[in-house]
Order: structure tokens, then C-alpha cells, then sequence
């Protein structure tokens, strides 16, 4: 939740081939940095290897990230994280999650991008929390019932996109940040397909908005998730 403004703008995304390869690849390189090089113990690169070869992403760039991010490769890379906060236009509340090797630069370009909107202090409007989406084949499954058994704090049914999962029910599970890869294990060994597993910001409220106004945020929200140092984007937009 949070993220589903993107839904309207995936046609869009798809022509930008290699910004999504590059945001596929940081994303591994920051899960191998954080739970180290090996896709069985680390839940979150095993979803993102998952997602980038779904994109088509080539094994060798894979196992290149893989060493990038755990320094285990000739030319490891450290990135930095940093936030931004603040209002897209019509005031709806925006957290902006970057990685970057260079903070004086991708400070001053998302500034120029929140002109748009602007800066302010939104952190208290989100929930910090642990997400985790997956599918499965067996659409008789309760995903209150499989939440409960993984230790999950909510769920929520979501939409499958995947041509070669269709059929399967779709779920996105709240878990603490704490307890996400316990969670996502347990969710794994009941026979859940992963493709999300990551921290991730909730919106406590979504704004009204007349759908005039749901397309100039969009297209704002879009322009932040089209920057190349942009990892995340969170807004309290459904």
C-alpha cells in the first residue's frame, strides 16, 4: 500500500528499460549489503534476483550486483540511504526513499523535483513496516489464516499481475520491521511464492482527491520515481 499510484503508469515505465534494470540492480546490491551474498538466508535478494530476472536481467549482471553490494567483488560499491519528505501537489504526503554515492548531488536535483510540490516533515504520517507480497496456487487458501500461522500483524488481497501466476491468489502481508524475514520464511516454507520483501512506509490516511487532481500527483509522483538515485517511492495515494 503506498505504492499503487505506479499501477497507472507501468506502460509508461516500461519503455524506461534501463532505469528499471538499473533500480533492479541497486536493489540487490542493497540487499546483499544488508543480509549478505546468499539468496537462500537473505529473503530480500532472493526477491529481488526473482524480480530482475522476471525483467530479464542477464545472471552475469546478477552475480555482479551480488558481489557489488556484499564487497566480496573487485569494485564494491557502498550506497548511501536518504529520505526526503514532503507534499506533492494538492498536499498529499510523499516519502522519498534515495541510494546514492553522491548526497550533495542527489540532494540538490530531488529539491529541483519537489518545486512541483514541496518539502516538509511527513515521517509521522506513515507506519515504518515490513511488507511482504506473494501469491499462491491454491486459491481456496484463507490469507487471514496463512497471516496468522506466518506472524504477520495484517493483510491485505492484492491483485496478480504475473501472467505466469494468474490463477493464484495474490496477498500483501504487514509485518513489523523486526520480524520481516522471519515472516517472509515462514510465508515461503507454506508454499507462498515471494516477490516482495522489503521495509517499506504505510500511509495512517489518504487524502480525497477529484481524479483530475489524481493525475497531476501521479505524474509528479512519476517524475521522482523516474530520477536514477530514487529507490523507493511511498505516498498516501491508493
Amino acid at each position: 500500500m503506498g505504492a499503487q499510484w505506479k499501477q497507472k503508469w507501468r506502460e509508461l515505465a516500461a519503455d524506461q528499460k534501463g532505469k528499471i534494470t538499473g533500480k533492479l540492480v541497486r536493489e540487490i546490491q542493497v540487499a546483499a549489503r544488508l543480509g549478505g551474498p546468499h539468496p537462500e538466508f537473505n529473503a530480500r535478494l532472493a526477491a529481488a534476483v526473482a524480480n530482475a530476472k522476471k525483467q530479464s536481467v542477464t545472471r552475469d549482471t546478477i552475480e555482479r550486483a551480488i558481489a557489488k553490494g556484499s564487497g566480496t567483488g573487485p569494485d564494491a560499491v557502498q550506497y548511501e540511504t536518504v529520505i526526503y519528505e514532503g507534499f506533492t501537489p494538492h498536499r498529499v504526503p510523499v516519502v522519498v526513499e534515495c541510494l546514492t554515492d553522491n548526497n550533495n548531488r542527489t540532494s540538490s536535483e530531488i529539491k529541483v523535483l519537489f518545486r512541483a510540490g514541496s518539502v516538509g516533515k511527513v515521517m509521522w504520517m506513515f507506519d515504518h513496516v515490513g511488507l511482504v507480497e506473494a501469491h499462491h496456487a491454491d486459491k481456496s487458501l484463507d490469507i487471514e489464516v496463512a497471516a496468522l500461522e506466518a506472524e504477520a500483524e495484517n493483510v491485505e488481497p492484492m491483485d496478480i499481475e504475473d501472467e505466469e501466476a494468474a490463477g493464484h491468489i495474490g496477498a500483501r502481508f504487514f509485518t513489523q520491521t523486526t520480524t520481516l524475514d522471519a515472516v517472509t520464511k515462514a510465508l515461503k516454507a507454506a508454499g507462498w511464492v515471494i516477490t516482495t520483501s522489503e521495509l517499506s512506509y504505510v500511509a495512517k490516511e489518504y487524502p480525497e482527491l477529484t481524479e483530475a487532481q489524481r493525475d497531476e500527483v501521479a505524474s509528479f509522483l512519476q517524475a521522482l520515481d523516474g530520477h536514477d538515485d530514487v529507490h523507493r517511492v511511498y505516498a498516501a495515494m491508493k
